[in-house]
């Protein structure tokens, strides 16, 4: 950070200097453009909007995004050494005539224009040593999709900053074609302190959802930062509720977000896919209720309170993860079988069933497993928060959580998050009935994809190919591929994020319903790994579904942070050759990590991992029910297949807190030899592992390999195994 003594000096432009600047950045100015190239060079400005990035950025307030947002307000800063650059998606090729680049006090002396066809191979078009800073119009002759600014010498001690950078083109340019930005469509319902009848649209879309466990409706309820008083938002399936702050502190409720199970007569075990995010609560009776099961994150989240994760009555209960949230008073699962909690804060923890897991949280409790079942990490080694909508003033933004190592507490209390903002404008705001190849369109235009609350066929994968790209759902947006293509694939490249949507299997069968790098993937994505966040994924319920694997994983690095991967077992569509699905999730890429992994009722492996040096902190899984006999799962000389499977290649693995049950319904005298199966070998350690029957519903013989107690009777008392080798 530059030293604010020197604010004065370093930003000498004054209101009418930045007039100035926008008249230039709006308008061609006079200058080096004559006769028939002035006439050919357009006036529309085709960075603005568009997806930047840098070499470095002074620090987060100074993104990329920030030169190329038409607001001559902000600005890009970069860190203080030579050479750095800053370049500007187009969207698709273009033929530039002009640059104009609006500097701050901090100039290039030196730098070149450069243009790309692919971001990589780079053409000089224009370059020059004696740059004066303020505005500078360059004119340029060349054609490519990606321009860079390259400055090799500063004309200060700080870094290369700018205002604004304004690319225009000649008519003959291919030109971008799908807008960002806009509305956010009929699904998602905003509201403000001010907001008539908040309490009664509120009731309205929760009676429609409460029991639509596999209906149609999607909504996102989003509130802009305020108080609201006497609310009671009880969420039922679909809906994700939200505060539009950049804080959860920001949008503040005196009174409480609500999930109990009256629809299901105090049974929680199927409250699945529904979200609360970036909200304060003062709960009205001190506490607040989610009895949630799986896929119903409690992300970002401010209790001034306690929190109650059991149904009214302490009916069964199977959830549940929470994340970067904080909560003033104590945390009471009760009922709750298995719940994971990672960086957040804690006043208290009252009790466990069979398996509570720890993260960086701030007052969780010590580690005790098998008795009571906690297992509590100091920190989490990498996480990075889920990206998520806020307003700026009146403008949408998505706002990026830095990624941390060794995290501990949430992201957001003790100043600023870190991060960067991308503007709605650099987004495809998604609407239903897009198709595939208009959201692929978007993508290859640089474009990143907001999903609005909706159900999407596609006919073709949708490929995420570039760094950095963010693919956010609202509302539990559900994208279902038809004629068995891949519902989406992403490239072995850095930093891509995809968050908050669910992949429904099409009636054809697909091989792979998401690829997170292509087989083979090889970079090292350390710095910058791909994550995969709130993304679930079901076979079957909806309505027949077929998939040979439903997530696979080749890119290295990869965090998986709260996934629920579903073959089910109740809804429309649903038996052993129904709604097949061989594989959960299978992991081929070195350095993994899962955060919060869920994987249930898949006819092999639930999880088969391959690479090196994998982590898995917190599994949840239960045995396909709906197995007709002891041969339908026999995996060669082994009576059934394990849920969680290390292959004997693998030298390298550590997991803490995982859990396997069984509740064979068709044939209840299965034998399964083991929940968990991993090489014997100095770098395999697995930490905290059980298996359950379900009421003596199937039984397992061991936990891991030939080790652990056999599960028995009718008790559904656990089989457990502290550490294993």
């Amino acid at each position: 950070m530059r030293p604010e003594v020197n604010a004065a000096r370093r930003r000498p432009l004054g209101l009418i200097a930045l007039l100035a600047v926008l008249l230039a950045l709006l308008t061609v100015p006079a200058g080096p453009l004559t006769g028939a190239h002035a006439a050919a060079c357009g006036t529309a400005n085709a960075a603005q909007g568009r997806t930047a990035t840098a070499s470095s950025t002074e620090n987060g307030s100074f993104a990329a995004a920030n030169a190329v947002d038409g607001n001559t307000g902000t600005r890009w800063s970069s860190a203080f050494g030579d050479p750095q650059w800053i370049q500007v998606d187009l969207g698709g090729s273009q033929t530039v005539c002009e640059v104009v680049l609006g500097w701050e006090a901090a100039y290039a002396k030196a730098y070149q224009i450069q243009l790309s066809a692919n971001g990589t191979d780079w053409t000089t078009v224009a370059s020059t040593a004696t740059g004066a800073g303020g505005t500078e119009t360059r004119a340029v002759s060349g054609t490519g999709r990606y321009l860079r600014v390259y400055g090799t010498t500063r004309a200060t001690g700080y870094g290369y900053s700018l205002w604004e950078l304004a690319v225009h083109t000649t008519d003959g340019g291919t030109g971008p074609v799908i807008p960002g930005g806009g509305d956010l469509g009929p699904n998602v319902l905003v509201f403000d302190p001010s907001t008539p009848g908040i309490q009664a649209r509120l009731d309205q879309v929760f009676q429609q959802q409460e029991s639509a466990q596999f209906g149609t409706g999607r909504y996102a309820l989003l509130f802009k930062p305020g108080t609201y008083n006497n609310i009671n938002a009880n969420i039922g399936f679909y809906t994700s509720i939200a505060g539009l702050g950049l804080s959860p502190d920001d949008t503040t409720f005196n009174g409480d977000v609500t999930v109990d199970a009256g629809w299901f007569n105090g049974n929680a075990t199927q409250n699945f896919w529904r979200s609360a995010e970036n909200l304060a609560l003062n709960p009205v009776n001190g506490t607040d209720r989610w009895a949630v099961a799986q896929a119903a994150p409690f992300r970002r989240m401010h209790v001034k309170g306690g929190l109650n994760l059991a149904p009214n009555g302490y009916g069964w209960a199977s959830g549940g993860y929470i994340a970067d949230s904080k909560i003033d008073g104590t945390v009471g699962p009760y009922s709750q079988q298995q719940w994971y909690t990672r960086d957040s804060s804690v006043g208290g923890w009252t009790n466990g069933v069979w398996n509570m897991v720890f993260s960086g949280v701030q007052g969780a409790p010590a580690q005790s497993f098998p008795n009571p079942p906690y297992t509590t990490l100091d920190t989490t080694p990498v996480s990075r928060e889920k990206p998520f909508l806020y307003l700026d003033g009146n403008d949408y933004k998505v706002f990026v959580p830095a990624k941390r190592t060794n995290a501990r507490g949430t992201s957001w209390g003790n100043g600023a998050p870190q991060g960067s903002s991308i503007p709605l404008s650099q987004f495809y705001v998604v609407k239903p009935g897009a198709t595939a190849a208009t959201i692929n369109a978007a993508l290859a235009q640089g474009l990143n994809l907001l999903f609005t609350p909706g159900i999407y066929h596609i006919d073709q994968t949708i490929d995420v190919n570039r760094a950095n790209t963010v693919v956010l759902g609202l509302g539990l947006a559900t994208i279902i591929p038809d004629n068995g293509v891949t519902a989406m694939k992403v490239a072995d490249v850095d930093g891509v994020k995809l968050a908050g949507f669910l992949i429904d299997a099409g009636a054809v069968n697909s091989q792979v319903l998401l690829q997170v790098g292509p087989q083979g993937a090889a970079a090292d994505h350390a710095a910058n790994p791909t994550t995969v966040q709130d993304v679930f994924i079901r076979i079957g319920g909806a309505g027949p579904g077929r998939a040979t694997t439903s997530m696979e994983v080749n890119s290295d690095d990869t965090v998986i942070d709260h996934t629920w991967i579903w073959r089910a077992d109740h809804g429309a569509g649903v038996g052993w050759d129904t709604n097949p699905a061989d594989y959960g999730l299978r992991v081929n890429g070195d350095d993994v990590l899962a955060t919060g992994l869920f994987v249930e009722h898949f006819k092999k492996y639930d999880v088969q991992w391959s690479g090196e040096r994998g982590r898995t902190i917190f599994f949840q899984n239960e045995i396909a029910y709906d197995a007709p006999n002891q041969a339908a799962i026999q995996n060669g000389a082994t009576k059934g297949w394990a849920a969680y499977k290390v292959d004997d290649s693998v030298n390298s693995h550590e997991a803490w807190g995982l859990g396997s049950y069984c509740n064979f319904t068709t044939d209840p005298t299965i034998r399964m030899d083991h929940g968990f199966e991993v090489p014997v070998k100095s770098g395999i350690k697995m930490h905290d592992v059980l298996v359950v029957s379900l009421g003596g519903m199937g039984q397992y013989d061991h936990v891991i390999n030939g080790t652990g107690a056999a599960t028995s009777g009718t008790s559904t008392t656990p089989s457990t195994v502290v550490s294993f080798p």
